[in-house]
């Protein structure tokens, strides 16, 4: 498990699917804002990739996020689009609602830094979020991300496009640890 200071990002536990199936992906407002595509059901027993990890896909890499203290599950952290080549990744995170406004969003990109620099000797990790985003453009930023751009209208949100914002992390600019 890797760990931070509020959270541990660890392999997703089947026990994990009913929960983040109730709380994240059948909530179709917050589903249609995580996601580039458009919300659909999933049937009982699915094996949806948002849910079901497998390890098919050297490109992504899904953990679940729980609370260093107690272990209780508190949302999902993806690492995907990794390119081996020139080293990069994207990054993601989805947080339960209980666990929104904790502190825990900035942890998650924090460890997620850790990994991709660390572990994986990236050289840039990149996050792409709605423009109304505050909470991921706060832990992105106090993680050391910075603004690279705006995609103006790039996302279709319930029924209107929205823009978003490209942020962007190199390892030579990631100080660890954020306050």
């Amino acid at each position: 498990m890797l760990k931070g200071n509020k959270v541990g990002l660890r392999a997703r536990h089947d026990d994990d699917i009913a929960i983040l199936r109730t709380e994240l992906y059948d909530d179709v407002v917050n589903s249609s804002r995580a996601e580039g595509r458009p919300w659909r059901p999933m049937t009982p027993g699915s094996k949806d990739s948002r849910l079901v990890v497998t390890d098919e896909d050297p490109g992504l890499v899904q953990f679940s996020v729980i609370e260093l203290d107690g272990g209780t599950l508190v949302g999902t952290a993806t690492f995907w689009g990794i390119d081996n080549h020139s080293r990069s990744a994207h990054i993601g995170l989805g947080l339960l609602p209980a666990a929104r406004g904790k502190g825990y969003g900035t942890d998650v990109v924090a460890v997620l830094c850790h990994y991709g620099f660390v572990v994986r000797g990236l050289q840039r990790l990149q996050i792409e979020t709605l423009a109304d985003n505050a909470a991921m453009l706060g832990s992105a930023e106090r993680n050391g991300f910075v603004r690279e751009g705006v995609l103006r209208s790039s996302a279709w949100v319930m029924g209107t496009f929205v823009d978003e914002v490209l942020l962007g992390l190199l390892a030579h600019e990631w100080k660890p640890n954020p306050s």
